[in-house]
């Protein structure tokens, strides 16, 4: 019991340390927060826009607004968990930390806990954010959305990115000087096939296949079923055990490689920091 205490106490305290590095970098929080904002509402009004551009005929820019935000802010949510976690290496080298986390005699799934843990919370809080300006600046009525099934779908869809997200930091570990920028490889993919501003549908059919491994591909289909036609949450299941599934066999199979990563790293001399 002792022992299961203290990996409690351990994993909060990976989380309040980033909740530290937020308050720190406080000024490049809200900088990327704004750019976020004003992205988010970029793409948003592509939905008004194009009623100018088809000269009010058969296009529902209201819909189309309604699609867009969707999309964009449940992209944010899921890339901001993947980045949190694939940063904790680059964020760990940086700050002079790197050897004595990875040297400390703690169980690696702790140290991941805690990062993925404040990873969903930050995530959630700053998509809030955003979907309250959004709301607010469009009009958008909810009233007939089911916001519970919506979050159902971002939290099931929380455990894939996390499963990927692990996967994903293996690349920062083996290579310093650019790993981290070699995991927007795996996030370009993924929003290129998940459906995130159009339906799966308009992709080639090698896309289309390609969609169906893509846990993104369900939270947005989900996502939007559940916000913008108010389908019921158990409805939503279909959508919700896929993005389970990936979630329960990325994570294992992600702490798995991360581990050889890791041991691999430590006997190369790959842990100390660049630059």
């Amino acid at each position: 019991m002792a022992a299961l205490i203290g990996e409690f106490r351990a994993t909060y305290a990976f989380m309040e340390r980033n909740a530290n590095l937020v308050k720190r970098y406080w000024s490049w929080e809200l900088v990327f927060l704004a750019y976020s904002i004003a992205n988010s509402l970029s793409v948003s009004f592509i939905g008004l826009g194009m009623e100018q551009i088809g000269g009010g005929q058969n296009v529902d820019g209201r819909y189309l607004v309604l699609y867009l935000v969707v999309g964009t802010l449940v992209w944010r949510y899921l890339s901001l968990i993947f980045y949190w976690i694939t940063d904790v290496i680059g964020m760990e080298r940086w700050e002079g930390t790197i050897e004595y986390t990875l040297m400390a005699p703690i169980r690696r799934i702790t140290h991941m806990a805690g990062q993925t843990l404040w990873s969903v919370i930050y995530s959630l809080i700053s998509t809030g954010i955003i979907l309250l300006v959004t709301v607010l600046i469009f009009d958008i009525d909810l009233t007939r959305a089911n916001l519970w099934g919506g979050l159902v779908m971002m939290l099931a869809g929380s455990l894939s990115f996390i499963g990927v997200g692990i996967v994903g930091s293996v690349l920062p570990l083996l290579f310093p000087e650019r790993g981290s920028q070699m995991t927007h490889v795996i996030i370009a993919l993924m929003l290129l096939v998940s459906g995130v501003y159009y339906p799966v549908n308009v992709l080639p059919d090698a896309l289309q296949k390609m969609a169906i491994f893509s846990p993104a591909t369900y939270v947005l289909d989900g996502t939007r079923l559940a916000l913008l036609e108010g389908t019921p949450t158990l409805a939503l299941w279909p959508y919700v055990w896929p993005t389970l599934v990936m979630g329960l066999v990325a994570i294992p199979i992600g702490l798995w490689v991360f581990g050889l990563a890791e041991r691999y790293a430590k006997r190369t001399g790959k842990l100390h920091r660049n630059g």
